[in-house]
């Protein structure tokens, strides 16, 4: 099941060369956008992103679940939902192999893997993180984030295990960690160096992600207009 997850993660290396890509946050910004635009984008949705597919009526092109807690709890959810999926092999057993799940290592090592078949990916605190070394990977010359808010109402130790006593103020769904769902709270900091690792290697290399958040936090990257990206 792994080598076959490597020839096909082999496939994708530099196929989107010159192509521009979207990776979707899942902030509670994308309540106010219009994510119809998309439609005819290549999209990374990511961990339970697929959860905004009924209300944009399609799916994403790919979609990256990292997070133990995600898979384990809705591994069940998202196998027939989209295309193509990269997934953690760690947990892999939380999924039903099926030849458009694709398998991916993690490694605790702080980097920027430029080839995921070669260097595990760091997580970097971010699922985002790890769609940007895929986009990387993919040869995409331009990534444009929204719905990447980078900030959370729930407070608490960075990386710390909770369980939710209600509706999620976090994200664009109430319900994507829901009451008894458990999940980690951020890491803001660590998740801010990972994205400053990854401007780096992509302005490296003459391409650049750029954020068209509505109103986020985050101050890493070139802010552009979402509504003039069309």
């Amino acid at each position: 099941m792994y080598l076959r997850s490597m020839a096909q993660l082999v496939s994708f290396k530099n196929k989107h060369t010159g192509d521009r890509c979207f990776i979707i946050g899942n902030g509670p910004s994308l309540k106010q956008m219009d994510l119809s635009l998309l439609k005819n984008e290549i999209t990374f949705g990511l961990n339970r992103g697929y959860l905004l597919f009924p209300r944009i009526g399609f799916s994403t092109t790919f979609l990256v679940v990292i997070n133990r807690y995600v898979m384990e709890q809705f591994g069940d959810e998202f196998v027939d939902l989209v295309p193509v999926k990269f997934l953690n092999w760690y947990y892999r057993k939380s999924t039903f192999p099926q030849k458009d799940i694709i398998y991916i290592r993690p490694g605790i090592k702080s980097r920027f893997s430029t080839n995921p078949v070669i260097k595990p990916v760091w997580e970097g605190a971010t699922v985002t993180y790890i769609a940007m070394q895929l986009a990387y990977y993919m040869g995409f010359s331009k990534v444009i984030l929204i719905g990447v808010d980078h900030s959370f109402g729930t407070k608490g130790l960075p990386n710390q295990l909770v369980v939710s006593n209600g509706n999620d103020p976090n994200h664009f769904d109430q319900n994507y960690f829901g009451k008894g769902v458990k999940w980690q709270l951020p890491d803001l900091e660590t998740s801010g160096s990972a994205y400053s690792m990854a401007k780096k290697y992509f302005e490296a290399d003459g391409r650049e992600i750029v954020d068209a958040t509505m109103n986020g936090n985050l101050s890493i990257f070139r802010k552009i207009d979402y509504n003039q990206v069309f």
